[in-house]
């Protein structure tokens, strides 16, 4: 009788594993290079990305980047800083394949300051 009652919970179990999730870290950096291979970062860098620029072909995109500039002067998109966000991600990325997830939002968190707000 008893062989009834395990099966079942062994089957919970192995439902309850399920795939392993992307982290919020994962997102955030997939999110963060499509910003930086844009052409937005294009205009900043006067580069353009390996690959040609990114689209995210979401009917909410805007056809060109909105006029005028920041309000903080400090998130001005720079050529440097967009190349240190760069270098960053790369760090981010190894700290989530380690599964550092603080460490890498922190850093994540680092990228967004240099990358600034990108055109």
């Amino acid at each position: 009788m008893q062989v009834r009652y395990i099966l079942p919970a062994a089957l919970v179990m192995l439902g309850s594993a399920g795939p392993v999730l992307a982290s919020s870290c994962t997102d955030q950096i997939a999110t963060i290079e499509r910003r930086l291979d844009s052409v937005g970062a294009e205009k900043v860098t006067g580069k353009e990305p390996a690959g040609g620029p990114t689209s995210s072909h979401s009917a909410k995109a805007l056809d060109q980047p909105p006029a005028g500039k920041p309000t903080d002067p400090s998130t001005t998109a720079s050529a440097g800083g967009v190349s240190e966000a760069r270098d960053l991600i790369k760090k981010a990325r190894a700290q989530d394949k380690a599964g550092d997830t603080k460490a890498c939002e922190d850093t994540m968190t680092q990228v967004k300051e240099k990358a600034g707000a990108l055109p």
